[in-house]
């Protein structure tokens, strides 16, 4: 029996499929890109920089941050503590524990978020008791933190998990029966081999946490100066109509996820190398 391989098909064939591709991509990504800096420019660049160089953006620019530096090292922590014992150990409960670090890909940000406001709000659960003693979660940087921390838990540890599991636990095994510590192994050992991994998890963690909009907006309040993330000011600077101020800040966005597309690249094409 006779099996024609891919690259027979008919010139033709590819060129159609490659064609289409290359259309899909220019309407869905170029494009759309494309009109977000024409946006941002159009005034010139005095307009774009002082849309950049106002009060209201220079915060939510800092509280993006601030919320991505305190979720991104958490997130990461419980990616690799997860992997680790789902790849390396069997106990009760290991399916459950993969169906919840699922759970964010399936429930949707806005309704997280009214989670964390249903326990953590003036009327919610815990509010009351949090209130009377001076702590503050909803329409506050710790309710931001804490909503971006549930929508971003499955990156490192889905990243991680099929990788441990195809890398196997030999060399650990064959560590410890040397002496080595269980800190040594891990750091001497399982960390060289899941660097890039790791990486690769970080990176699209951390996109995540900049880029987060729904559960954001639910517990955030929309305080300007004080709760607003870059995407929030995007959308209050749009639905004020002031679209020159808007696309440019959202022009910043734009900026981070290109570059957290090359450095993803990077890393995938290393990770393949390795």
């Amino acid at each position: 029996m006779n099996t024609r391989p891919a690259v027979a098909d008919p010139l033709w064939v590819r060129l159609l499929l490659t064609g289409t591709a290359l259309l899909f991509l220019a309407c869905f990504l170029v494009v759309p890109l494309a009109a977000v800096f024409a946006q941002a420019f159009e005034n010139g660049w005095r307009a774009y920089l002082a849309a950049l160089d106002t009060p209201d953006t220079k915060a939510a620019v800092l509280l993006t941050m601030t919320v991505a530096v305190l979720a991104v090292p958490m997130n990461t922590a419980f990616g690799v503590a997860a992997a680790w014992a789902i790849a390396r150990f069997h106990f009760p409960g290991k399916r459950t524990l993969i169906t919840l670090i699922d759970l964010p890909f399936a429930v949707s940000p806005v309704v997280s978020g009214l989670v964390f406001v249903l326990l953590f709000g003036a009327q919610g659960l815990f509010g009351e008791w949090l209130i009377e003693r001076g702590y503050k979660i909803i329409f506050a940087l710790p309710g931001l933190v804490l909503a971006t921390l549930f929508v971003t838990v499955p990156f490192v540890a889905r990243e991680l998990i099929p990788l441990m599991e195809a890398q196997g636990a030999d060399e650990e095994e064959a560590a410890l029966s040397l002496g080595a510590s269980a800190f040594s192994m891990f750091w001497r050992v399982t960390l060289p081999k899941i660097r890039w991994g790791l990486l690769y998890g970080v990176i699209l963690l951390n996109a995540r946490a900049i880029g987060e909009f729904g559960a954001v907006s639910v517990v955030s309040g929309h305080i300007r100066g004080q709760t607003n993330t870059i995407p929030l000011h995007v959308e209050i600077l749009y639905n004020e109509y002031n679209f020159s101020a808007a696309f440019a800040v959202a022009s910043v966005l734009t900026l981070l996820a290109v570059l957290t597309l090359i450095l993803k690249s990077l890393v995938a094409w290393r990770l393949r190398e390795s």
